[in-house]
């Protein structure tokens, strides 16, 4: 079994924000970190065999804050295994860095050799789990930092013998990884698919919980939308809210890739999660 307590001595890092560009002017036109954001999280893919600017992009930005590299490519869920060269550049990355952890997504995006271009669901099965399991070993082989897992959001529910609540506690349980939960997608899903979002966080380990994201998503032909495209709305600050009340999360992450406000605005959305966190102890 799986001692929740090495995910537990992770250090708190705050509230922060997914690094975009249109963010890069706001976040280092000074020689330290901004006052409203306490770490970043980057997109390994935007840094992986890049040229002296993404370099030295990177380099400004490690100065000022804690980065948190977020991976969208490994394709944890690939029954084909991993991509060792892939592999090797986050791992290089990764150690580069030097993070507290890592992210991932619960998800394959690689099917017979070839990238197809989004994040697909697993079907909540044992055999997935054992898929999962095999390649999230091949990776802490080359990775010692701590790596935590997101939950995507579907349309199409491919089944399996398992609720996801109760897949994820045993991939997190298998695998001593943490949770990055994106409560956003947990609405989400919740919505589309008719179910209880607080009856899912009661099958949760909330115990291996270690970040959040969230922010607001759009409507379109009866679905909610995972667009990143609009302020958080109150159902995702309420579930936020249950998340931090309950769980020993470590950090919260802003991740705004569309339909972008000013950056005041952003700081507001961070600064409600910030007291939020505040008022269970979360972070000072």
């Amino acid at each position: 079994m799986f001692n929740p307590l090495s995910l537990q001595s992770l250090p708190p890092l705050g509230v922060g924000l997914g690094f975009r560009a249109p963010f890069a002017s706001a976040l280092l036109k000074t020689e330290t970190k901004h006052s409203a954001v306490d770490f970043l999280e980057i997109t390994v893919e935007h840094y992986l065999d890049v040229g002296p600017a993404k370099q030295q992009e990177l380099s400004a930005l490690k100065e000022r804050y804690t980065l948190i590299p977020h991976g969208l490519n490994l394709s944890l869920g690939s029954a084909e295994g991993l991509d060792f060269d892939y592999l090797k550049q986050l791992s290089s990355l990764i150690q580069q860095l030097d993070p507290p952890w890592w992210s991932e997504h619960v998800c394959f995006t690689r099917a017979g050799g070839i990238q197809i271009g989004h994040l697909s669901p697993l079907p909540f099965s044992a055999e997935a789990l054992d898929v999962l399991s095999e390649n999230i070993e091949t990776v802490k082989q080359q990775i010692s930092t701590p790596l935590i897992l997101e939950n995507i959001t579907y349309m199409l529910s491919l089944g399996g013998e398992l609720k996801e609540a109760e897949f994820l506690a045993e991939l997190c349980n298998r695998t001593g990884c943490g949770l990055l939960l994106d409560i956003t997608n947990l609405y989400i899903n919740s919505v589309n698919h008719a179910y209880d979002a607080y009856a899912f966080l009661d099958k949760l380990p909330l115990d291996q919980v270690v970040q959040l994201h969230f922010v607001g998503g759009h409507s379109e032909q009866g679905y909610l939308i995972d667009s990143h495209s609009h302020p958080t709305p109150e159902p995702i600050w309420a579930l936020m809210e249950e998340v931090l009340k309950r769980a020993p999360v470590k950090g919260v992450i802003l991740e705004r890739d569309d339909n972008l406000p000013t950056f005041e605005d952003l700081v507001f959305e961070l600064e409600r999660a910030r007291k939020i966190g505040q008022r269970y102890g979360r972070w000072p």
